[in-house]
Order: structure tokens, then sequence, then C-alpha cells
């Protein structure tokens, strides 16, 4: 059977077919939290600019964060206030702590810091210090003189008609700020400068350094050119027919006479049920927010595994734990194919520590210890786990003890309860037989694993088993038990409830002196 090739290296491969000097490229607005279904566009990326240089290519990678992009509206999470500034670039609106130096940078910064544990460091371009730069001039001379080409490439593919007073240059008003209630009057080639009118009432003249932008579908090609790319991912709405790809590849050849770069295009992140991520509609959940949760090679991965062009499905609450089981079995397995351990690579980011305690059993160990870093690693010790590393332990005790109190659902919290629950009551002989020796098991017993426990447990409903027998003196009689009962009969003893944790790993993460007790005084338990 053939070796399946990883994605990010068909890429790769398809990418040096025009050559062994490639810039890859991705950029988002941060007009929001930049959130998991964005980090898609970024991972994708990496990996390409990864793949590119494990190939021996000559490769860099760049963001460009489109900071002279107009707010479009007050979104969900900003006061009414910012409805005054909606229309203006980003970058020139204040930021809403109050601490950054304008709106883009309020929500920019964290994701460059996300991206940093990511294991990403490209090199950042900020859109509103390109034009204000001057990078941004001779394109825009371009577009301005030959205004009726591009036009007519954008009918043609998008089967839209431009209006009459159509422009691919949005100067912002001197007066009020705004950049999408515009209109250009004329143009200087000579002065590079370019006359306006606004809705607002004013007129004049701005330069064309920093004085406004080209519109998205003239600013996208244009930015190819200006910066030599040649690799790019971008989302399934750009790759649409007429979509702004098509468009992008008619203007970077016909109107900039640049080839457009290898897309990459991909499909959505879907948050559990609530559908695509969006700033605009809150529908998220910040990469900065996961990061407190997982290691960044847990989101490294689902995107790495996946094809891009197929939709992921991400859920922070109880299916974060399968991801994170599925990652840490490659992690240390190195998996069982080729491809499998690509995928591990790529899923790396330098600089991390790793310890071999399962992210499941922390979630059981840190409930066991209310939270007690202390305790955690007495637990940690008396599992057998290696203690060496304190600082790769107490990570990952703070991913755990994050996702608990953000994401974990009810179902997977319990607290070891002080007391006898009152709920002991309600034990029936045969549980009761149950905890009565297995309490006296234990006492016999040199400390126990998670998987002692598991078997020991098991034995009471075997026939043969140690723990069979025993209950048999102790209710005279034979008799059948299943699972169920015997492990409702521990976590109502511990928990106060019916279900709780594995039962293994729990019960090895508390003193075998304190089950002992435990187990007596509510085998012995009637109000």
């Amino acid at each position: 059977m053939a070796e399946i090739t990883h994605w990010a290296d068909v890429v790769a491969e398809e990418t040096l077919e025009r050559g062994n000097t490639h810039l890859v490229a991705t950029g988002i607005t941060p007009s929001g939290h930049i959130h998991v279904g964005n980090m898609r566009e970024v991972v994708t990326a990496d990996a390409a600019y990864r793949a590119l240089l494990d190939k021996d290519a000559k490769a860099e990678l760049i963001y460009i964060a489109d900071t002279y992009d107009p707010l479009r509206k007050v979104y969900p999470f900003l006061d009414e206030s910012y409805e005054e500034h909606v229309g203006k670039p980003l970058s020139e609106i204040p930021c809403p702590c109050g601490e950054c130096k304008n709106y883009a940078d309020h929500f920019l910064q964290p994701f460059l810091d996300s991206l940093h544990r990511l294991g990403i460091k490209p090199e950042v371009y900020l859109a509103d210090e390109l034009y204000k730069s001057g990078r941004y001039n001779e394109a825009i001379k371009t577009a301005l003189k030959k205004r009726d080409e591009i036009a007519a490439i954008l009918k043609e593919v998008s089967g839209k008609e431009p209006t009459d007073d159509w422009n691919p240059f949005n100067p912002i008003c001197m007066k009020c700020g705004k950049i999408n209630t515009t209109k250009v009057t004329d143009f200087d080639e000579m002065e590079e400068t370019v006359d306006y009118t606004c809705s607002c009432g004013h007129s004049g003249t701005v330069p064309m350094q920093g004085g406004g932008k080209l519109t998205w579908r003239v600013d996208w090609p244009a930015r190819w050119q200006i910066l030599g790319v040649t690799v790019e991912p971008f989302g399934k709405d750009h790759a649409s027919r007429g979509g702004s790809y098509d468009t992008g590849k008619r203007i970077a050849r016909e109107i900039f006479g640049y080839e457009p770069p290898h897309p990459i295009v991909y499909e959505w992140i879907m948050l559990g049920k609530e559908g695509a991520m969006s700033s605009s509609t809150g529908v998220v959940v910040s990469i900065a927010d996961m990061l407190k949760v997982v290691p960044p090679e847990v989101l490294r991965y689902l995107i790495i595994r996946t094809k891009p062009e197929k939709h992921i499905r991400f859920d922070p609450a109880q299916p974060l734990l399968t991801l994170v089981d599925q990652y840490e079995k490659l992690h240390h397995t190195g998996g069982n194919s080729e491809y499998d351990r690509r995928v591990k690579e790529l899923s790396h980011a330098s600089g991390l520590c790793h310890t071999d305690i399962p992210f499941k059993h922390m979630t059981t160990i840190h409930q066991v210890a209310h939270g007690d870093f202390d305790r955690i690693l007495k637990i940690v010790e008396r599992a057998g786990y290696d203690t060496k590393n304190t600082e790769c332990i107490k990570q990952l005790a703070d991913n755990v003890g994050n996702w608990l109190d953000m994401y974990a659902p009810p179902f997977a919290k319990f607290s070891v309860q002080e007391k006898l629950p009152e709920l002991a009551a309600t034990l029936s002989d045969k549980q009761r037989a149950f905890l009565t020796t297995l309490a006296d098991a234990l006492e016999e017993s040199a400390e126990l694993d998670g998987s002692d426990y598991h078997n020991l447990v098991y034995s009471a409903k075997e026939e043969e088993g140690r723990l069979h027998r025993d209950m048999e003196k102790v209710l005279g009689e034979e008799f059948t038990i299943g699972p169920k009962d015997l492990f409702k009969a521990l976590y109502i003893s511990l928990l106060g409830q019916a279900s709780g944790p594995k039962a293994g790993w729990f019960l090895s993460s508390l003193e075998k002196e304190f089950l002992i007790r435990r187990f007596r005084e509510a085998a012995a338990y009637r109000p």
C-alpha cells in the first residue's frame, strides 16, 4: 500500500514547480478577538512554510495585519461609543481598554503572542504602516490609471457591474476620518495626490501615501506584487466562483504584471453546534484562551491532521479531552506510519516541555487535590509518574485548572466529600458487602496504581474473583452484581453522586487509608 503524503508536503511539491524561492503570506483583519477559526489560516501557512524549508527551498513566512480596513459596525463586544468610529480605519480608532496604541493593536498583540507560543514566527507587516510608508504608491497610481480596466475585470469575473462613480482607491476623509464614505473625483500622478468628496459634506485632497487604501479586491493582488507573495492560504469564501481570488488573479496578471500566488483553500472551523466561528457574531473561542487550556502543540495538531479543504468541528468542552488523548498517543508512540510521524513533526512547537501524565488523569488529580499544587505533586508521585520537572507538571495542572473553570461540562466536575455523603443511606446490601470486602483487601495490600484498583474492583463481579468470594462470605449466599452497581457504590461513598471519573485513576489519586476509612463508614451507615 502506497504511503500517504501529508498535505503540506503536497503543497510544497506543487509550489516548487514554480521555483525554489518562496514567500508564504497569511493575513487577518484585527477587527475583533482573533479566534481558533482564524488559527487555521496561520497554522496552514506555517505548515507550508516548514514543508518548503524541509525540501531545501529558500522560504520566508510573513503575516499581514489588515489594520487599515474600516470598522464595519459596532460589534457585540463594543460599547455604543464606537458608533462614531464605524467607517474609520482600525489603526485610527481608540483602543477599547485604553492601554494599547489603537483599536487594531488591542486585538493584534494577544494574537501575536499566541503565534509565538504556537511556534510561528513570521515577519509582521501592518497594512497602515505599508500605506503610510509609501509602499503602495505605485500600485495606487497604476490602479487609478487603469480604473476602467479593473472595473471591466470585476464585471466579467464577478458578474457585478461597478457603479459609474466606483474607484479602486478609498480616500480617508480629513474631516470625519472615515474611509468608506468617500468618492474619488480626480488624482494627480506627479504630485501623488487624490481629490475626493465625502458624504459628510467635506471635500479635499489627500496624499496617496497614507491618505487612503485600495479596495479589497484590488489591495490583495497589489499586495502580492508589492511583497512578492508566492504562496497563500485563504478561506473558501475568497475561493468561490467569481470571488476575490478569481478577480485577484486577473488583476494581478493584467494590471500589475504579477503571477498570483499558489492558493491553499481551507474550510471553516466550526464551534461545536454553533457553526463557523466569527468575530462579528461573537461565536468565538480566542486562541489566547485556548492556550490557557491546552498545550500549543494540541492546537497545531487540530489543524495539521486535517486536509485544508475539510471542515473541522471544534468543541472546547468534553470533546477537547478526546483531541488531547489523540495527540498524547501520537506524541508518545510516534504513530504507526510515516504520515503519522509527519503530523507529529509539523505539530511540534519549539521550546515546550512535556510530562507523561495524561491530561485526563490530571483532571482527576487536580480535582482530588482541590487545585493545591503541593497535593497534586504528592498524588502524581504516588501514581508513579516522574516528578523531576515540576515546571512541566505545573503547566499541565494550570491548563487543566483553566479547562475545568472555563469549558468543562458539569458532569466532568466532582469534589471528594470531606464527610460521608447522606446518599450512602441508599446503598444496597450487595454494595455494602462490596465496600466492606474492598476495604479489607486494601488494608492487606501494598500501594496500588490505577490498573491495580481497576482489576480489584472488577474482581467483585467475577465468580472466581477475590472480592466476589469474600462478598459471598459476608452475605452468606451466592449472588451476581453488575459493574455499574460497583462503581455507583464507590462514587456515592466518595463524591455523593452516582457517577464520576475513571475509577482506577480516581482511586489511585486518593490516600489508601482514607479509602479504607470511608468505605467502612459507608458500609456501616444506616441512619
